[in-house]
């Protein structure tokens, strides 16, 4: 039968999954932490840019001079949203090339500890299939030499039996 331990090809292949998807998640970790900050930035510099214009508008002196603060106002707000959406554009795709580096690092050893892992198992069954293909064999043999003492001592016994009743 199979023992309940762990096998030496199964641990390493699942302490090389784990390195993988922990990698993998330290990454991701990492990008996620990016954008946060990110969108903070932006929304502190937009929030400035508010305030800024917001200022302005209030010390405008006619509705002229409102109207060119706001016209001019709007501008600098989407150029921050052009750069965000650049530095945004550009954590994604350093983030997709580390995953992939990541990946090419580690599933060469994943794929290494699976197929030695499958080879184990393929190993340990040929083995108890073996052995228990062994103790059939020795179980047949038992009952059939049995059999053969038994038939042989109950022919005597029947001979016995009926020279007694004579």
């Amino acid at each position: 039968m199979f023992t309940n331990s762990i096998s030496p090809a199964l641990k390493s292949h699942l302490e090389a999954q784990l390195n993988f998807a922990t990698e993998l998640s330290r990454k991701m970790f990492d990008t996620a932490q990016k954008m946060s900050e990110l969108h903070l930035q932006l929304a502190q510099d937009l929030f400035q840019e508010w305030s800024n214009a917001g200022q302005q508008l209030l010390c405008a002196r006619d509705t002229g001079e409102f109207m060119s603060t706001a016209a001019a106002q709007l501008q600098p707000g989407g150029e921050k949203l052009r750069q965000y959406q650049q530095q945004l554009g550009n954590l994604v795709a350093h983030a997709n090339v580390e995953m992939n580096r990541t990946a090419e690092t580690h599933i060469p050893e994943a794929s290494r500890t699976a197929v030695a892992f499958a080879d184990e198992v393929v190993r340990k069954t040929a083995e108890e299939t073996e052995k228990a293909t062994q103790r059939q064999r020795e179980m047949i043999e038992k009952m059939h030499a049995a059999g053969h003492r038994d038939g042989a001592g109950g022919s005597r016994d029947t001979g016995r039996q009926s020279e007694q009743a004579h």
